[in-house]
C-alpha cells in the first residue's frame, strides 16, 4: 500500500494537495467531492452511481484521519461518508486528468438530455 508522505489543506479550503513519493498532485474539493468513495455517490454497483451536479462552489471543511490508512473529507454541502484510503487517493490523483474528462462529458450528456 502507497502512503502519501503529506497532505495539505490550502487557506481558500478548496484544493487538498497529495504528497505521494515526492510528487505533489492538488486536488480540487469540487473533484474530490464528484469523485466521493461513499456508497451515497458511487452505489453499491456502477449502474447505481449518482452524477454529482453543482459542486463548483463546495469547500473542504474538515479532514478527518482514519486510523494509518484513510481520511474522511468533510465537505460544506454536509457530505461526510466517504473515507478516502491512501489508494483511493493515489488513483485519484494519478488518473486525475482523465477522471475530469470523463466526469464532464457525463455532466454535457446530462445537460443535453434535458
Amino acid at each position: 500500500m502507497i502512503t502519501p508522505s503529506n497532505i495539505t489543506l490550502n487557506k481558500k479550503k478548496n484544493t487538498l494537495t497529495v504528497s505521494f513519493e515526492g510528487v505533489n498532485y492538488p486536488l480540487s474539493s469540487e473533484f474530490l467531492r464528484v469523485y466521493s468513495p461513499s456508497a451515497e455517490v458511487q452505489g453499491h454497483k456502477p449502474e447505481d452511481a449518482v452524477l454529482q451536479l453543482n459542486k463548483e462552489d463546495v469547500l473542504i471543511q474538515n479532514i478527518r484521519p482514519m486510523g494509518n490508512y484513510a481520511v474522511v473529507l468533510h465537505f460544506d454541502d454536509g457530505h461526510d461518508t466517504g473515507i478516502y484510503s491512501w489508494s483511493h487517493l493515489h488513483y485519484l490523483a494519478l488518473n486525475q486528468a482523465q477522471l475530469w474528462t470523463d466526469y464532464l462529458k457525463k455532466v454535457s450528456q446530462r445537460l443535453a438530455s434535458k
